[in-house]
């Protein structure tokens, strides 16, 4: 090792509340504003969807209130069936599939890219199959045409989980504006935070006034589609316009606050996920590639982590590369996304007791093999290269 390693350190994330946001924020608070949700959550709102390229977008407290509230959307709106999911993924996106009464079908990833793979998904559609919940991992795209047209050909929703991958794209657009639905993070580790905070956003106008009633205790004044307001009114002569629950549903709003710093921090997510797609090709081509596995799929791809995972199942170097992250200060997350696959947790285990972990290999390479490190605007190349040289001692 030829380069200075003294007081080396690499956390997840850090800066992603710059001083620039807490400004902003400072500023705005000193006008002694409303702070629940009002204009500025409406304007990042407009913001977002022009920036993604959608009709609507609806903010929301975290990204796995999103996942709730699109799941439940869909229950309402279109009824019950099975959900194709990956067991690579957040727990939320299972938990809202099984909180809302669908049957979880899991697919096994492709680990050139860590998402769901294709042929095994088109394998697994059929009549029950109500929509394919698609989990961008780190930044990669998993999406192909070959599923997008297979997807089309049968009339099946896809949704698409983007909480990690803001900005990464698909035959140069953005992912995330492909679905019927898609849902985002603005977690404080993601490509830009606000503090917790999430979106879901859509083209459809149904799904849109259904997740902003959804969003706030299933309230009809919700709504800002004027005819379809006044028809839950005529129905319910009884009630008070102001307070018609149309949805048993939830409160899941923002606040000011994160409206606030989603519109500062959009203003400059695109020139820092340019830093993180030059961070991951550096990465990648100063990793020993005789030991990590190097070869994934970077058209589109804009990762907040940096992936590390090795080409063996070796226990013994698992357990050196763990002690020298630890010794070197660099924080890590085993098993990438999620903790690895969900088919291990308890959670599952309890409900669906026949799943096999055994049976999605890919997976669980990732989950015992796989870890990510934090990839962010202010991590240097000359940071990089170190520990690129200390992975691979």
């Amino acid at each position: 090792m030829n380069m200075d390693i003294t007081n080396f350190s690499l956390p997840l994330m850090e800066d992603n509340i710059s001083r620039e946001d807490l400004d902003v924020l400072i500023a705005f608070l000193d006008t002694m504003p409303r702070l629940t949700q009002a204009s500025e959550v409406k304007a990042f709102e407009d913001e977002w969807s022009q920036w993604l390229g959608v009709k609507h977008s609806v903010y929301v407290n975290s990204g796995a209130s999103a996942n709730l509230l699109t799941m439940a959307a869909i229950k309402y709106i279109y009824g019950d069936g099975e959900i194709i999911v990956p067991p690579l993924t957040w727990v939320s996106d299972i938990s809202s599939v099984l909180w809302c009464g669908f049957k979880p079908v899991f697919v096994d990833i492709d680990p050139r890219h860590l998402g769901m793979n294709d042929e095994q998904i088109i394998a697994k559609l059929n009549e029950n199959t109500r929509a394919v919940f698609i989990t961008y991992v780190q930044g990669f795209n998993c999406l192909t045409d070959r599923l997008l047209d297979e997807l089309k050909r049968r009339n099946i929703m896809l949704i698409e989980d983007v909480c990690e991958s803001h900005g990464a794209t698909f035959k140069g657009k953005k992912l995330g504006s492909f679905g019927f639905a898609s849902n985002f993070s603005y977690y404080f580790a993601h490509h830009m935070s606000t503090i917790e905070g999430g979106m879901v956003c859509t083209n459809d106008p149904e799904f849109y006034q259904t997740i902003r009633m959804l969003r706030s205790h299933g309230m009809t004044r919700e709504m800002t589609d004027a005819k379809m307001k006044e028809q839950w009114n005529v129905e319910n002569p009884s009630l008070s316009p102001d307070f018609i629950f149309a949805y048993p549903a939830f409160n899941a709003r923002g606040t000011e606050i994160g409206g606030v710093l989603g519109r500062s921090q959009l203003k400059r997510l695109d020139a820092n996920n340019a830093i993180r797609r030059s961070n991951l090709k550096f990465f990648l081509d100063n990793l020993d590639s005789t030991r990590f596995f190097t070869e994934f799929m970077l058209d589109g791809a804009c990762n907040y982590a940096l992936p590390l995972v090795l080409r063996e199942k070796d226990e013994a170097l698992r357990g050196r590369l763990e002690t020298v992250m630890r010794n070197h200060k660099i924080e890590f997350r085993r098993g990438s996304s999620g903790g690895g696959s969900q088919i291990r947790q308890p959670y599952l285990k309890k409900i669906m007791p026949e799943l096999n972990p055994e049976d999605y290999p890919e997976v669980e390479h990732i989950h015992f093999f796989g870890y990510y490190i934090g990839n962010y605007p202010s991590l240097s190349e000359k940071r990089i290269k170190i520990l690129c040289e200390i992975l691979n001692e």
